[in-house]
């Protein structure tokens, strides 16, 4: 399967590539780009792009466009077949990524526990938002998930992803945490696997290793009507572990 860069390798901060199409100036479609564009709850990234002549253009967002990702720039300038090197925001997209392994392993914990399906989340760097239904929920209980996804960070699994037929996937109990299931017309899933402890169908990316998350710190819980609880985490700004990690968690875009 023709994956794109930015699952193919998700800790790649940097490419070269041609303008594909520019629409309303603004926003480019690149060949191919390692720039994740929205999607599950994951912000797009941000970061740079540099012409060959020396322009340099800001990229706000990325989100999804017909099948690519878009790159929302700061201005306009770039054109069709012209070659760019793109930088992603590495800081930013590394905290992300350790923020969404978090949410999985939050969300294993508690279906593991108590069969709680996953209703919504949305990643961010400052605060993660996770929903699920819950018939009895406090916060001591939520607590309690989160010493527990925290024993999950500590005992260092390895994190893979992969992909599936969908009747391959069918195979698999509990494969999917997601209150609505999987999409009716998917035919291969990609499967984030936090080996010996989730396996959850995902498009995002995701660090190597659960060390690398860091410990989740609950800062507040809701009751949202019914069933449907939600609860907020943060991570460390500064992760834990890096000898999983290639790349300087403290590079930044150099162009």
């Amino acid at each position: 399967m023709d994956e794109p860069l930015y699952l193919k390798d998700p800790y790649a901060k940097e490419f070269d590539s041609e303008v594909v199409d520019v629409f309303d100036g603004k926003n480019v479609v690149l060949r191919e780009t390692v720039f994740y564009p929205q999607g599950g709850g994951q912000p797009g990234d941000t970061g740079l792009l540099a012409a060959a002549d020396g322009q340099k253009f800001t990229v706000t967002n990325t989100r999804k466009f017909g099948g690519n990702a878009l790159h929302e720039l700061e201005k306009p300038g770039l054109v069709p077949g012209q070659k760019v090197h793109g930088e992603i925001d590495w800081v930013r997209r590394y905290l992300l990524m350790r923020n969404h392994t978090a949410a999985h392993i939050l969300s294993g914990v508690i279906h593991k526990l108590h069969g709680a399906m996953i209703t919504g989340n949305q990643l961010g760097t400052d605060k993660t938002r996770i929903d699920f239904s819950l018939e009895d929920f406090s916060k001591e209980q939520m607590e309690g998930f989160i010493e527990e996804a925290n024993a999950v960070v500590d005992a260092g699994h390895e994190v893979k992803a992969y992909y599936l037929t969908k009747e391959e996937a069918a195979n698999v109990e509990e494969i999917s945490k997601l209150a609505k299931g999987l999409p009716p017309d998917i035919t291969n899933i990609r499967v984030v696997d936090i080996v010996g402890f989730d396996r959850q169908p995902d498009g995002g990316t995701h660090v190597k290793n659960t060390k690398e998350v860091g410990h989740l710190a609950l800062l507040k819980c809701e009751n949202k009507g019914a069933s449907n609880r939600r609860a907020y985490f943060t991570l460390p700004k500064e992760a834990p572990d890096t000898q999983f990690n290639p790349q300087k968690k403290s590079d930044t875009p150099r162009l």
